[in-house]
């Protein structure tokens, strides 16, 4: 008789043949390719210079001049062995280190604007302002991805974000411009952007429509019903309808001056102050209390979630909602900080933005946090290079941003994964 034999599970993992992912490694050749050829060969032997401090700071920093030949090539190089490290790590099936795409893209955004602005008419530029700028643009982008973060995390795809944020947008405008109360204007931002959530946890979770589906109906819906509002409302009696207060700045002394740091952290509006405090808070609450634990186990295994007595559906519907209130704040932005009136399709984008961004940094609301940073960056430097004249068409400055989101979720982000039952409906059995 003949004795049956097994193959050690560690055995078989390693007779398995390895899985490798080359995207990101082709995307920072390519990108070090450009590099070499744009910033190094096509340096245009100019020197860019970047003021740190405006007059009026009390803290003075001399300006930072640097030679667009020299950085090119020692930034062409550098991306060049990142790149090269990257193939390595690939052939061999080793994970790339988390350091790797952070320093890569640093490297590439600082050769890039040393030599785009030493190609400017102008090549001068004030860098605490760009910095700050960047960080202001991003504040919307990160409340829309924090509420991709509370939706997701608990298994519900929130394609809609688009559709919060101006919804909030919208409702911020019209209400806000009525009572001229600030208050009421975020409230009502709130509101529209949770009612657009709820429509999606009901269609989605109770009715087990496909979330992808409702998410871009919502977003159609929302833009064509605030499109046909601003038309008949709106513009009809904008005095009354369309020309809400703005939130001014609240400026702590001293603190404020600090160059670089002052304008971003001491300088902000109360929604801005607020953003801080909404990251640290999803953050601290997903991963640091028994509510998170709850909400992260839903979004893993509900069905085991089930079992020892979480209720998943209301976990659910509770994380929708709140990420409604959340990115209703970002829409009020729009309105009541950004710009003194509603227009059509205002958010431009900038939910798809967010969304890019949450899965960027990997659903987590730090990760989220930064990648919205970037964005914001690439936005801002999109409008400061049109207005120095560059050589770069205006129309790419404007493609931008949205180029920066292609290649940081097909290629950088890597191997990325959601939470295992991020978009399937559960049902009790």
């Amino acid at each position: 008789m003949s004795t049956a034999t097994t193959t050690p599970p560690s055995r078989v993992a390693a007779m398995a043949p390895a899985i490798r992912n080359w995207g990101a490694p082709v995307t920072l050749a390519v990108l070090a390719l450009l590099a070499l050829v744009g910033f190094a060969i096509g340096s245009p032997h100019a020197t860019a210079r970047f003021r740190i401090s405006a007059k009026a700071d009390a803290i003075q920093v001399p300006d930072v001049q640097l030679g667009t030949t020299l950085v090119g090539w020692a930034a062409a190089v550098v991306l060049l062995l990142l790149a090269g490290y990257a193939f390595r790590s690939t052939a061999r099936a080793e994970a790339l280190p988390r350091w790797i795409v952070p320093v890569f893209a640093s490297v590439w955004v600082i050769a890039f604007l040393v030599w785009v602005i030493g190609s400017a008419n102008n090549p001068n530029v004030y860098f605490s302002g760009l910095i700050a700028g960047s960080f202001t643009l991003a504040i919307p982008l990160i409340f829309g991805s924090l509420s991709g973060v509370l939706c997701e995390r608990s298994g519900v795809i929130n394609i809609a974000i688009e559709g919060q944020l101006l919804a909030g947008a919208f409702g911020a405008a019209i209400v806000g411009s009525i009572t001229q109360s600030l208050i009421a204007g975020v409230l009502a931002a709130v509101v529209a952007s949770v009612i657009v959530s709820m429509v999606l946890a009901v269609f989605s979770i109770k009715y087990l429509v496909n979330q992808v589906i409702v998410g871009v109906v919502l977003n159609v819906l929302v833009a064509g019903l605030t499109s046909f509002l601003f038309s008949t409302v709106m513009k009809e009696n904008s005095a009354l309808f369309n020309s809400p207060p703005s939130f001014h700045n609240i400026r702590i002394p001293g603190l404020a001056d600090i160059p670089v740091f002052g304008p971003i952290f001491f300088n902000q509006t109360i929604l801005g102050y607020g953003m801080y405090v909404a990251v640290f808070l999803v953050w601290f609450g997903l991963f640091k209390t028994r509510w998170g634990l709850r909400v992260r186990a839903v979004g893993e295994h509900p069905k085991a979630a089930d079992t020892v007595g979480i209720r998943v559906n209301a976990i659910r519907f509770s994380n929708v909602a709140l990420a409604g209130v959340v990115a209703g704040v970002g829409g009020a932005f729009f309105t009541l900080v950004t710009s003194s009136s509603f227009s059509k399709e205002m958010t431009a984008g900038q939910g798809f933005i967010a969304l890019a961004a949450m899965i960027f940094g990997r659903w987590n609301p730090i990760g989220a946090f930064f990648a919205s940073l970037l964005f914001g960056f690439s936005l801002n430097l999109s409008f400061v290079l049109s207005i120095l004249g560059t050589p770069v068409p205006n129309q790419f400055m404007q493609m931008l941003p949205y180029i920066v989101t292609i290649f940081a979720v097909a290629g950088l982000a890597g191997k990325s994964r959601p939470p295992a039952s991020n978009g399937v409906p559960y049902v009790k059995e």
